[in-house]
């Protein structure tokens, strides 16, 4: 493999890594809003 080949391997596992861990985030932030809302409606009661 030449070294074009390499450096667009470690873009693409770099765009995929970061999109893997954005994605990660997202359902964190929804899981974090559901707990939230949890919480708010309790508090309320």
């Amino acid at each position: 493999m030449d070294t074009l080949t390499w450096v667009a391997a470690a873009n693409a596992a770099v765009w995929i890594g970061l999109g893997g861990y954005l994605a990660f985030l997202g359902v964190t932030q929804r899981r974090l809003a559901a707990r939230l809302a949890q919480l708010e409606l309790i508090k309320d009661e």
